[in-house]
């Protein structure tokens, strides 16, 4: 554990966000929560797919650190991580940043059973978990414009994401897409999809770790006005006719 634990902080220092250092400090408590979070991520992993990467340097990197660039980024408030999965980024943001509040929202109640394992086990405060969909819950008032931040990553192509994830933003509030190094195809193919969501691209990022030849993406997207009420439209239509 402590070489895994010197190895994160010691990469933290080299992780970049826009080519300039991400300032990313990591006390030692928050590293040693970020290792139990591995463990038991590579425990349950045995028994049900949450990554694909199982070398802990690789979830070192490509997911905990890329995961913990965004705390740059958010603004003030809650946090929803939409279609949270294995609790990227959402779990690393709050570990990193426990003031805030934050939702884990998944359709697949497997994956809240670990997320719950996760939180329990670490003892994080202020974390709730939705077992939605999020065209759904989109719909439903008590998620509809409800955050100050939403977040997601690797979930659906940005037009789409966009439908399920601008709604349940406060008007005001961003929306934090993590995206790979095609984010500017992506946003380019959602310019119709922000007109109709009320919202406007305010900054792109991103995001490199040094020594290492991966590039990630964030785009921050500001929701100017309320959604139409008929947004999020149901996932047949979604699928069948995407913004």
């Amino acid at each position: 554990m402590e070489q895994w634990i010197r190895s994160l902080q010691e990469k933290a220092e080299g992780l970049r966000l826009d080519g300039k250092k991400a300032e990313l400090p990591i006390t030692a408590q928050q590293a040693e929560e970020l290792y139990r979070y591995m463990e038991l991520l590579l425990r349950w992993n045995e028994k049900m797919n949450l990554t694909a990467l199982t070398d802990p340097m690789d979830i070192l990197s490509k997911h905990f650190l890329d995961s913990a660039a965004g705390g740059a980024l958010l603004p003030a408030g809650s946090i929803a991580d939409i279609g949270t999965g294995a609790g990227f980024p959402g779990v690393v943001l709050k570990i990193l940043n426990p003031e805030h509040p934050v939702v884990l929202m998944d359709a697949l109640q497997k994956r809240l059973s670990f997320l719950q394992e996760v939180c329990s086990e670490l003892g994080l405060q202020d974390v709730e978990l939705v077992h939605e969909r999020a065209e759904e819950a989109g719909q439903k008032k008590e998620y509809r414009a409800q955050y100050d931040c939403a977040v997601s990553r690797a979930v659906a192509p940005l037009p789409v994401l966009l439908e399920y994830c601008i709604p349940m933003v406060r008007t005001g509030g961003v929306f934090l897409a993590y995206k790979g190094p095609a984010l500017q195809e992506e946003l380019h193919a959602s310019a119709h999809a922000l007109g109709l969501l009320g919202c406007t691209v305010e900054s792109v990022h991103k995001i490199t770790l040094d020594g290492e030849d991966w590039e990630h993406m964030i785009a921050v997207i500001r929701k100017e006005k309320p959604t139409h009420p008929i947004y999020p439209r149901r996932q047949a239509k979604i699928k069948k006719d995407p913004l």
